[in-house]
């Protein structure tokens, strides 16, 4: 049995208020939709998200996708932690103040020591991507 798996799926609906994470905690998302390795998580945009152009912060924008991917492989139950290698973005389009987003991730490929993950970052109704990121995460020799 994945026990984060089941943990998630009782957090649909709900924000991220009493996520363990502080990261999670403060981008404050709904999580949308769990599945084993995939995430869909709504954010509001809020000022303090924001550059001095009052547009979604390219590095706030790093921060949701490495949070939403290391969320992602948290579902897949394994009993090591993972840790961000790298992250690549493209930024394609901006979010102002108020706007929601919305962070689509998914697992590309479950390695026994290297995993690649991707997330989508798209306006609400899905018509204009904001950003894509993908990461490669390393097993660590930390049990959960």
């Amino acid at each position: 049995m994945n026990k984060p798996l089941s943990f998630f799926k009782t957090l649909v609906g709900k924000d991220s208020s009493q996520s363990p994470s502080p990261l999670m905690r403060w981008l404050n998302p709904t999580l949308l939709k769990v599945e084993e390795g995939e995430f869909e998580l709504l954010y509001v945009i809020r000022e303090e998200m924001t550059n001095p152009m009052h547009i979604l912060h390219g590095g706030t924008t790093a921060a949701i996708i490495d949070d939403a991917i290391g969320a992602a492989v948290y579902s897949l139950g394994n009993t090591y932690a993972y840790t961000t290698v790298n992250l690549a973005i493209d930024y394609f389009s901006s979010a102002k103040v108020g706007e929601t987003i919305i962070a689509k991730t998914s697992i590309v490929k479950k390695g026994n020591q290297i995993m690649n993950a991707e997330c989508e970052v798209w306006n609400a109704d899905r018509s204009r991507m904001v950003a894509k990121g993908h990461s490669n995460l390393i097993k660590t020799a930390l049990e959960l």
